[in-house]
């Protein structure tokens, strides 16, 4: 990882995986650069751009010319907005775009988009021509701090969230800051809780100064480039060391086997966002773990507190619709990839900064926090 070098100079933070080492590029317009970096990558290749139908009108036509000016031809495969379109079918449609657009083994996919995007792209390139090399280039704050880094690939089954997928590590990542000023407050707000996850798992002195300029990352201002930076300095280093989540990478998922669970409920929908649903985990998580006796009271209020103030939801009568009952939400938990052996694995909270793994929790003391939580919405 390197820091700018001077005002306007991107970051760049590199994921150690050996062979299969990366770069990840944040900085403002570094859209405008992608074509050069990956004419280096991938010189002659042919790039097909996954992307969806609300990105498309926002920055296809740039990515194209960009491309284009680095010697790349490209194709393009355009899928509808929304976390439905991660699914079988959804699936099925890139690959088959791919394989009609005759993109071959040496040439590479761009996905160019959200969470959704980049997690469909990114399988569908792990399975045509048997792996093909692909770009990620997020779109959303949620993406950029996230989804985009690490390889985690995956559609969503009738089941659960992400229960069908591969580790498969993209070659580039291109966080370009910039496009984050065409994004919806509401989808903003959403990978405002991957931010505070950060802190909340592992760096306290970070979630003191998010507390502290929460309104700067928000605002666009230098804040923000230091929120994704250190977000993604903090995935890249436990990715390196776990790549494929056999012990400590199970940490970035805190709030996820309450959020997961939730987003099921609501159907993969517009009623609750992937991002709100972590929020609202991490707050259940750390009241759980309150509940528990192992974080202190007031930690976990200020926990809530930050999030709530950021216009993120922290109770489950946030959740446009309603949600099912406790059983119901014990049972799509039941379907979360931390299961072993059908006993339960959450990630808790010791201290702001200092989560931990806590498998086999117990069924009933959750049922009945669940239930707690259920009539007090």
């Amino acid at each position: 990882m390197t820091a700018p070098l001077r005002p306007g100079d991107p970051i760049i933070v590199n994921v150690a995986l050996g062979e299969r080492a990366y770069d990840i590029v944040i900085g403002r317009n570094e859209l405008a650069a992608l074509g050069a970096r990956v004419s280096v990558l991938k010189p002659g290749a042919k790039a097909a751009i996954v992307t969806d139908d609300t990105v498309a009108g926002l920055h296809l036509k740039a990515a194209e010319a960009v491309l284009a000016a680095g010697g790349l031809a490209t194709s393009c495969v355009m899928v509808a907005a929304g976390e439905g379109t991660k699914s079988f079918a959804g699936l099925e449609r890139v690959c088959e775009a791919l394989i009609a657009a005759r993109v071959e083994r040496g040439d590479l996919v761009v996905a160019l988009g959200g969470g959704v995007v980049g997690d469909l792209a990114g399988f569908a390139a792990s399975m045509v021509r048997r792996g093909l090399d692909y770009v990620q280039v997020p779109t959303t704050l949620l993406a950029q701090v996230d989804s985009s880094v690490g390889g985690k690939t995956a559609i969503n089954s009738r089941h659960g969230k992400n229960l069908v997928g591969a580790f498969y590590q993209p070659i580039l990542v291109v966080a370009d800051t910039a496009v984050l000023d065409t994004l919806p407050p509401r989808q903003f707000r959403a990978g405002y809780a991957e931010v505070v996850k950060y802190g909340l798992l592992g760096d306290a002195g970070f979630f003191a100064w998010l507390e502290a300029n929460v309104k700067d990352v928000f605002a666009g201002g230098a804040g923000r480039e230091h929120a994704i930076a250190t977000s993604c300095r903090m995935k890249a280093a436990i990715v390196a060391c776990d790549e494929r989540e056999t012990s400590d990478r199970a940490l970035l998922n805190l709030g996820h086997t309450f959020g997961h669970a939730l987003e099921a409920a609501a159907g993969f929908s517009d009623r609750l966002l992937h991002g709100e649903a972590v929020a609202l985990g991490m707050a259940l998580a750390a009241e759980f773990s309150a509940r528990l006796g192992v974080l202190a009271p007031e930690q976990a209020a200020r926990a809530t507190r930050h999030l709530a103030g950021a216009g993120l939801p922290v109770r489950l009568a946030a959740v446009a619709g309603g949600v099912p009952n406790a059983d119901r939400l014990m049972d799509l938990m039941a379907q979360d990839k931390k299961v072993k052996r059908g006993r339960l694995t959450f990630i808790l909270l010791r201290d702001i900064g200092a989560a931990y793994i806590a498998p086999d929790v117990d069924q009933a003391l959750l049922r009945a926090f669940l239930v707690e939580k259920l009539d007090g919405q």
